[in-house]
C-alpha cells in the first residue's frame, strides 16, 4: 500500500516521503484520503511556522479538513467498516480526563489534532486515526463536501457559542472561508438578516452570490444594529467597532485569532448593554448535524471551492494560493488522484 506524504521541512519548504504501510491499532482505522481542504492555519504554519503557542519545531504533514474511504480497521472497531465513505473529525481526545467526561472533548488537555504541532495531518495518501473520529457520509455526498464539514463545524460551533436563535440578525466580520461557513450555519439555524463584512470585493461578491448581504469593512458604518456578532476577521479595530453595533443583550462569538496578545474593547461603553462575549475553540458534537445539513442541501459548502489540485505535487503552491491568486477562497487537494 503506497503512502506518499507531503512533509513541511522548513518555512515554505515541502519534501515528499514514501512512508511505511499504515497498520491500524485495535481502535484505529486506515483511511484512503480522497479530499483535503487547505485551511488558513495550514498556510500560516507553512509561511510563519507558528500560530500562538503552537510552534513547528520539526518536519510535519499539514492538512486537517479531510475525508476518504476506510480501507482497514482494528480488531476492536465497531463504528465503521472497510469500504465506508467517511468524514474525518481531526481531533483525537483522551476520552478519560475531566473535560472529556463532561462532554467537552475539544478542551481535552491531551487532544491530538491533525496538523497541529507536533501531530501530522492529512496531506498524504493514507491516514491512520482512532476510528471514533470517523463519521460515515451518504453516497450522495462528495468527498470534497465531506472534507468541508470541518470548517462548517467551526461555523456551527460559533453559532452555538453565540446562543444564536431563530429570527436573530447576525453580523459576520470577515468573509473568508470561516466567515462564509458561519453565515451559512446562521442561515440554516434560522437567522433573519445576515450581513458579512470584508475589505476584499471578490469575497464580498462571492458572499452576495450566496444570497448574503454585504458591507465594505473600510466604508463608514451604516446605522444598523444586530443581535449576534460572529467575529472572523481578527483585524485591528474590527472587534471593538463590531461590538458597538450589537443591541442590548447582544451576543458575540470570537472565532478569528488576533496576532496581538491583548485585544482592547471599550468596556465602559459596552457594559450598559450587558453584552455576552464567548471564545470559540474549534467545535464539539457538531459533525452529525453538519453532515445532515450538507447532505440535505440546506448548506452548500461546494460554493466556497475555487481551486482543485490532483495529487500532492502542487502542495506548496496550494498552501501559498492566497499569495499567487488573491481572489481564491478554498482549495481542495486529492492526494490519491
Amino acid at each position: 500500500m503506497s503512502n506518499r506524504a507531503a512533509v513541511m521541512t522548513g518555512i515554505e519548504e515541502i519534501a515528499f516521503e514514501q512512508r511505511a504501510e499504515p497498520l491500524p491499532g485495535p481502535h484505529d482505522a486506515v483511511v484512503r484520503i480522497e479530499a483535503v481542504g487547505v485551511c488558513g492555519s495550514d498556510t500560516t504554519y507553512f509561511r510563519v511556522g507558528r500560530i500562538g503557542d503552537y510552534v513547528v519545531k520539526g518536519p510535519i504533514v499539514l492538512g486537517h479538513e479531510t475525508a476518504g474511504v476506510v480501507e482497514a480497521v482494528g480488531a476492536e472497531v465497531t463504528n465503521v467498516t472497510a469500504g465506508q465513505r467517511v468524514a474525518v473529525e481531526p481531533g483525537v481526545p483522551c476520552r478519560n480526563c475531566e473535560q472529556c467526561m463532561r462532554g467537552r472533548y475539544h478542551l481535552c488537555p491531551f487532544l491530538q489534532f491533525l496538523a497541529t504541532p507536533p501531530y501530522d495531518g492529512a496531506f498524504l495518501e493514507h491516514l491512520t486515526i482512532d476510528a471514533r473520529s470517523l463519521h460515515p457520509i451518504p453516497d450522495s455526498m462528495s468527498f470534497e463536501e465531506a472534507a468541508l464539514v470541518e470548517p462548517l463545524s467551526v461555523g456551527l460551533w460559533a453559532c452555538h457559542r453565540a446562543d444564536l436563535e431563530a429570527g436573530d440578525d447576525v453580523l459576520v466580520t470577515g468573509a473568508g472561508p470561516i466567515g462564509i461557513v458561519s453565515a451559512m450555519a446562521a442561515r440554516a439555524l434560522g437567522a433573519r438578516d445576515i450581513v458579512l463584512t470584508d475589505v476584499s470585493e471578490s469575497r464580498l461578491e462571492l458572499a452576495r452570490s450566496m444570497g448574503f448581504e454585504t458591507e465594505r469593512a473600510d466604508a463608514p458604518e451604516p446605522d444598523r444594529d444586530f443581535d449576534v456578532l460572529i467575529e472572523c476577521a481578527a483585524a485591528p479595530g474590527v472587534l471593538a467597532a463590531a461590538l458597538r453595533r450589537l443591541r442590548p443583550a447582544g451576543r458575540a462569538a470570537l472565532v478569528g485569532m488576533h496576532k496581538e496578545e491583548l485585544v482592547g474593547i471599550p468596556q465602559s461603553e459596552l457594559n450598559p448593554q450587558e453584552l455576552t462575549i464567548a471564545m470559540v475553540n474549534r467545535y464539539a458534537h457538531t459533525w452529525p448535524s453538519a453532515i445532515a445539513l450538507v447532505a440535505s442541501g440546506r448548506i452548500d459548502v461546494k460554493a466556497m471551492i475555487t481551486h482543485h489540485f490532483s495529487g500532492l505535487d502542487d502542495i506548496a503552491y496550494a498552501l501559498m494560493l492566497g499569495k499567487h491568486e488573491p481572489e481564491s477562497l478554498k482549495a481542495i487537494v486529492n492526494p490519491n488522484a
